[in-house]
Formats: structure tokens, C-alpha cells, sequence
């Protein structure tokens, strides 16, 4: 028989036992599994032992996977965008102060500066795993603080990588070379980013059309292939098994299947889950213990004290009640499995003594056994805090909360700007640098191996790259976001500032459209790049590519929002509960201009959907009306846009502006009566494949079209070239008449 399978045997039932001890004694189950691994060990001879501890090794590192990976299904990347900011300045905050001190006690005890340097790494690293098991047996896993604590180790594994990249730098070449640094990290960060674009736009796509094969059997199959293919990429691409196996749980958790993976998945997470701690328990050495009791005991202190006061401060700095920064410090008060790894990373190379390895061994297992005992003591230890603190100080932190947080973030709007202009430079520039990634390092060597003639394969992957740019030069541009177009019409002066922020994004466009033609053609010369700017602007006004980027966005958020858009309808943002109606004075300049002349829909994505000029009421108005002093103007728009366009005409903002849905349902007079009318396109609908702009719907029908539902996400004004697919809504608006000739043309209003 097989050695495993005694090993197995043994552990099993020496667990089994024991847990059910701990259970009748009330003891978290964490500290079972470890004492177990303790007796069943190759430190404890007089009871059964483990004879194939490498095969033990290797079930706790799937172990691992799959607790990261049964995380993930519950913490999904909205629950991570919801807690990111606090998440973020608490674990940077901890990793930071505990580098920091881990350094400087190791110093104090006489190490080496590598020792002192891993050391610190060893101890910025908080516990998924025990945390994870600890918040499952005290049952707070739900609590708000719970959630506020998995974004921060989210956080701390993320910055774990790159962590090991600095300490793999810093101990080849003994010094920190920035430029090399600075590559690898920006490579990581870009391979990040693509990985999470490519897996949300696949994922659940390819899920929802294998949907009717999937049956228990299968869909956990599936779900457990996508967790370990996922664990083989981050291994390929230089992240953490763990990190990988818990992206792909985020991914699954936005799916509609994420509760049938997490029920399916629980037995399998429970089983290696116990091994890996029984793992743990096996490298409990009591000789060791004995001969490094002193820097354990001493680093234990420093690591309980330590990362309970850092990170509660943390959770104080971003914002956060001191209640909850108490209970977020005593759950990350420990060092576990991550130590490990970076421990193994100092031995491979050679820089650490061995004795590093037992000693952070043991703090990780005395830690472990804290854990538990910190968490259920946190209430005690707040109030005993509270108790503590002068009374000014006490009150000046309760009065710290998050709402006050959030009154203080009321962003202006040059702020607001910055962000998006940020966020979205970032998310195209990676985008670009992706495609061009893909064209070089897979469609390049493939091709080379397929085609004959090899002439063919620089041209082909260039071309490849060029589209791919291409389809991201307009959103990246973004030209008429609500935000750029305020701080346009709002003062003279910021046209400057943003012309040049645009200016740099072209610069960038064309510099990342540059790197292939020199890489994969060999062409170069500064020449080339004003030959590029002109294409870039003659790509920016191309309404085919961007339809092609709608239509690809559109299922991009459709994947992304598909568990909370799916879930009921009380989730489903219809469009016109999106779309604002507000009434204008023709004042200003607006006498004897005709709508078009205007511009308001290109400019203000804005449309005028009623003139009342006296007693006459014109609907759906043509670019060809001329406006006229006194005329009064019902507009619809996004409720930011319509305060643009009131900004732009020097009129105060509108107090609240009523919905679509509200204004339908609340006019009078059935001769002004305006309708919003949903089309569903069927397989057999004429509009199906057709583009907004060749549907013949606005002149067939005298309607305006105010946008699209496409698997239940409103899309507002979409690009005239945009395809309409099956099962869309399309949204349109018009009177009494144009609702009868939909019907007598066989479109039934859903």
C-alpha cells in the first residue's frame, strides 16, 4: 500500500479526533488541526508518524489554493472596490511599519543586515489561512470588520509579490538598481491588470454558453480547473499561487453560479484546508524551541504588539472607527504561511542563516495559537482602550468615522477630473501595452511555427497590434466625459491645462504604437512619430472602431455586474430610471440658433425632446427647428451632463431633476404626451445584427433613440455604429403616434 495513503489514515483520524475534543471543549478547531500535526509529526516518536512528509507538503500547498480559493467566491472584486481604499492604507501602512521594525529587531538582537531585512518581510506578512479558519469558528466571517480585514490581506499578498521581487533584487546585487526594479514591478502590475480584463470578459461568457451542460458534476470540475489553470498562470507569470487561486475564485464570484461553486466547493476546502494546518503543526520542533527561545519569544511579542498597534493605526489613518481598527488589529495580529515562502526565498539564495527558518516556524505556530483568543478579546480591549485615552483625544476619534470620512471626500471638480483622467490613461495604456505584449511574445512565435512564408509574419503581428491600439484611441482619448467638459465650459483658463493633459495621452498612443513597429519591423526615426499623431486623430473620428468598442464594453460590464444584474429585478438599473428630463429658458445666445447649430448631443451627450413656445407643444423637435426668445426647452441627458449644459449656459443647477420614468408617468394634456418604448430584438427581429444607424428606426418611426439594455445594463446613447444584438432592449422615445406605428409595424413594447 502506497505510503500516502497510511500517512492519510493516520492524520485523518488523529485530526478527527481531536477536533471533535476541541469542539466539546469549545476551542477553536485551527488549534486541533496544529496539535495533531504535532502528534502525528516527526518530533513526537512515541505516537504514530507521518512516513512521506513530502507528499504531506505538497496536499497543504493545494491546501492553500483552495482556502484562497473558496475566499475568493465570497469576496468578489465589488466587495474588493467597496473596502480598497481603507484595505489599502491599512496594509500599507502594516507592511511598511513592520519592515521597518522587523529590521531594526533584528538588529538589536545581533543579525545580519539580510537577516534583518527578511526578517521584516517575514513579519509585514499577515495569516490568510488562520484568519480565515479563526473567523469561520468564532462565526464573524460576516461582520464588517471581516470584510475590512480580507481586502487588507488581499492587499498584503499583492504587495507580498512585490516584496519578493525587492528582496530577489536586493540580494543578488547586494544594492537596489531602480531602473531594473521599476521594470520588473511595472511588468507585474501590467500582467495583473490584463489578466483580471481578460479573465472578467472570458470567463463568464464562456460559463453562461456551456450554462445547460453544467450539472454538479461538472460545473465543479470546471470551477476547480479554472481555480488550479489560474494557480499555473500566476506560477508562470511571477505571482503567488495563492494569489492566483484567489483571482480565480473573485472572478467566479461574479457569476451567477458563485453560489453552487461555494456549496459544491465547501467539503474539498475543508479537507485540504485541515491538512495544511496539520502541516503546520508537523514543524513544530521542541529542540528548536529550547535552543531559540529567546529571540521567539521575543519576536512573538514584537509581532502580537507590534502589528495589532500598526495596523489598528492604519485602520485609524483611512478613516475608520477606533472599534473597528481594534478588531482588525487583533485579527492580523500573527505572521503565517507567506513568512514561510519568504523564508524559502532567503535560504534558496543563500543570504539568510538557517536558523531563521525554525525560529519564524515557531512564531508563525505561537501566533496562530493567539489568534483566536485576540479576536474574541478585541470588544475588551477597546473598551478597555477607551478607558485609557484622555477624553478629548476618545471623542475626536469616535467623531473619526467613516460617514465623516465620506462628508470630507465631496470631490470638486478638477479632483474629480484627475481621477477619471488617471484611471482611465492607466486602464487603456495597459490595455495597449497588452496588445502589443500579445502580438510580440504568443501571436509572433506562433505564427513562425504555422506559416511558411516567414516574410508574412512581422507585417501580420503589426497589423494585429495596430488594430488593437486602434480599438482603444477613442475611449482612451475621452473626449467628451462629463468631467472634461465642465471644467471646459466652466472657466476659460483650465482649456490650457486640459488641452495639455490631452496632448500627453496622444503622446502616449503614439509612443506605445511606436514599440512595435520598431520591435517586430525594425523601423525607427523620429520621422515616424508625427506619421503616427496623424493616424491617432484620424482613428479618433472613426465610428466603426468605436462601435466595436461599445459592443465589446458593454459586455465587459455585462460580465462584471452578471451576478448582481441577473440575481432579480430589483438589482436591474432600468434606462429610464438612468435618464434625467430637466426644462431650460431659451436665453442667451439660444435665440435664432436652429438644434443643430447648438450641438447640445455632441457636446453635452444631451438632447432636446420638446419645445413649448406659448401654447404649442413641439415633440421630438428636428435639427432644423430655430429656436426663439421665450421658448422653454425640455432636455434629457445623465443628471452630470445636464448640470454641464446648465453650467455652460450660466443657469443654476436644477434642485432635482425628475427620471424619465417619473416625467412619462406624470404628464398632462394627452396631446404633449411622450412615450419611452422598449423594443426586444428576438432572433427573428429585422433589427437584429443591424446598426443603430442603418435600423431605419429614428426615420421610420419619428423617434428618438435613447439607448440600449443589453443583458440587463442600460446603455445610454450609443454610438450610431454600434450593432444591435439579440435579446437587446432598445429604448426609444416618442409620442402617441410613433408608439402606434411600432406596433402596426409588429414591435411589441416588452
Amino acid at each position: 500500500m502506497p505510503k500516502i495513503i497510511s500517512d492519510l489514515a493516520i492524520m485523518l483520524l488523529t485530526a478527527g479526533v481531536v477536533a471533535v475534543l476541541f469542539k466539546r471543549f469549545k476551542l477553536p478547531l485551527v488549534l486541533g488541526y496544529i496539535l495533531a500535526g504535532f502528534l502525528v509529526g516527526p518530533y513526537m516518536p512515541w505516537f504514530f508518524t507521518v512516513a512521506d512528509q513530502t507528499s504531506i507538503e505538497t496536499w497543504s500547498e493545494i491546501g492553500i489554493i483552495v482556502l484562497m480559493f473558496g475566499l475568493g467566491l465570497e469576496f468578489n472584486l465589488h466587495k474588493l472596490a467597496s473596502v480598497g481604499g481603507t484595505a489599502i492604507i491599512t496594509a500599507l501602512t502594516e507592511v511598511f511599519g513592520m519592515l521597518i521594525v522587523g529590521y531594526l529587531v533584528g538588529q538589536a538582537m545581533g543579525w545580519g543586515m539580510m537577516d534583518s531585512i527578511f526578517l521584516g518581510g517575514m513579519l509585514s506578512m499577515s495569516s490568510t489561512t488562520i484568519i480565515i479558519k479563526a473567523f469561520d469558528e468564532l462565526g464573524v466571517r460576516k461582520e464588517s470588520f471581516a470584510q475590512l480585514v480580507f481586502g487588507t490581506l488581499v492587499i498584503e499578498d499583492i504587495a507580498g509579490i512585490f516584496m519578493m521581487i525587492i528582496l530577489s533584487t536586493v540580494s543578488v546585487s547586494k544594492n537596489i538598481s531602480g531602473a531594473d526594479l521599476a521594470l520588473q514591478l511595472g511588468m507585474l502590475v501590467l500582467y495583473l491588470a490584463l489578466w483580471l480584463i481578460l479573465g472578467i470578459y472570458i470567463l463568464p461568457t464562456l460559463l453562461r454558453r456551456a450554462e445547460k451542460y453544467m450539472n454538479d458534476e461538472t460545473l465543479l470540475l470546471a470551477s476547480l480547473g479554472v481555480c488550479f489553470g489560474m494557480v499555473l498562470l500566476a506560477e508562470k507569470l511571477g505571482f503567488s499561487s495563492a494569489l492566483g487561486a484567489f483571482l480565480a475564485g473573485s472572478l467566479l464570484a461574479g457569476t451567477v453560479h458563485a453560489e453552487r461553486v461555494e456549496h459544491l466547493s465547501a467539503g474539498v476546502k475543508d479537507l485540504f484546508g485541515s491538512v495544511f494546518f496539520l502541516s503546520v503543526g508537523m514543524m513544530l520542533d521542541p529542540a528548536m524551541i529550547v535552543q531559540y527561545i529567546v529571540p521567539i519569544l521575543i519576536l512573538t511579542a514584537v509581532t502580537i504588539v507590534g502589528k495589532l498597534t500598526i495596523s489598528s493605526l492604519g485602520v485609524l489613518l483611512s478613516g475608520q472607527s477606533l472599534s473597528k481598527a481594534i478588531h482588525c488589529g487583533c485579527s492580523l495580529a500573527q505572521i503565517g504561511e507567506f513568512a514561510f515562502i519568504i523564508a524559502s526565498l532567503g535560504m534558496g539564495l543563500g543570504v539568510i542563516e538557517s536558523k531563521v527558518y525554525p525560529i519564524v516556524v515557531a512564531v508563525s505556530i505561537l501566533t496562530t495559537l493567539t489568534t483566536p483568543f485576540f479576536i474574541k478579546s478585541a470588544d475588551k480591549i477597546y473598551t478597555g482602550l477607551s478607558k485609557l485615552l484622555p477624553g478629548k483625544l476618545s471623542k475626536k476619534l469616535e467623531r473619526y468615522t467613516e460617514e465623516d470620512t465620506g462628508g470630507r471626500e465631496q470631490d470638486s471638480d478638477w479632483l474629480k477630473f484627475l481621477r477619471r483622467y488617471v484611471k482611465i490613461t492607466a486602464l487603456y495604456g495597459v490595455l495597449m501595452m497588452g496588445v502589443t505584449l500579445l502580438g510580440q511574445f504568443v501571436l509572433q512565435p506562433l505564427l513562425v511555427r504555422t506559416l511558411p512564408d516567414q516574410r508574412l509574419t512581422a507585417p501580420l503581428c503589426v497589423a494585429f497590434c495596430v488594430l488593437g491600439i486602434a480599438l482603444f484611441v477613442r475611449p482612451m482619448l475621452d473626449l467628451h466625459s462629463t468631467e472634461y467638459t465642465t471644467l471646459w465650459v466652466k472657466n476659460r483658463y483650465y482649456k490650457l491645462p486640459l488641452i495639455t493633459l490631452t496632448a500627453l495621452r496622444y503622446l502616449l498612443i503614439v509612443l506605445i504604437a511606436f514599440f512595435p513597429l520598431q520591435t517586430l519591423l525594425g523601423v525607427s526615426g523620429v520621422w515616424l512619430l508625427p506619421v503616427i499623431a496623424l493616424a491617432v486623430a484620424v482613428i479618433s473620428r472613426t465610428g466603426w472602431l468605436s462601435s466595436a468598442y461599445i459592443s465589446a464594453e458593454a459586455q465587459f460590464m455585462a460580465n462584471f455586474n452578471e451576478r448582481n444584474l441577473q440575481r432579480d429585478d430589483e438589482n436591474t438599473e432600468w434606462l429610464d430610471e438612468k435618464l434625467f428630463v430637466d426644462e431650460l429658458d431659451a436665453v442667451g445666445e439660444i435665440p435664432g440658433k436652429t438644434l443643430k447649430q447648438l450641438d447640445w448631443g455632441h457636446r453635452f451627450n444631451v438632447n432636446v425632446i420638446r419645445v413649448l413656445r406659448g401654447k404649442k407643444h413641439l415633440n421630438m423637435p428636428s435639427g432644423n427647428v430655430e429656436l426663439k426668445a421665450g421658448d422653454r426647452l425640455l432636455v434629457i441627458g445623465r443628471r452630470e451632463d445636464l448640470r454641464t449644459l446648465r453650467l455652460s449656459l450660466n443657469l443654476p443647477e436644477q434642485a432635482e431633476a425628475p427620471t424619465l420614468r417619473a416625467f412619462t408617468e406624470n404628464q398632462e394634456g394627452d396631446a404633449a404626451h411622450l412615450y419611452a418604448t422598449v423594443i426586444p430584438v428576438d432572433k427573428v427581429s429585422e433589427l437584429q445584427g443591424k446598426s443603430i444607424r442603418s435600423s431605419g428606426l429614428r426615420e421610420k418611426y419619428d423617434c428618438m433613440i435613447l439607448g440600449l439594455q443589453r443583458s440587463r445594463l442600460p446603455i445610454l446613447q450609443p454610438d450610431v455604429n454600434m450593432t444591435i444584438q439579440k435579446d437587446d432592449l432598445v429604448w426609444v422615445l416618442g409620442t402617441r403616434k410613433m408608439a402606434a406605428r411600432l406596433l402596426a409595424g409588429g414591435f411589441d413594447e416588452e
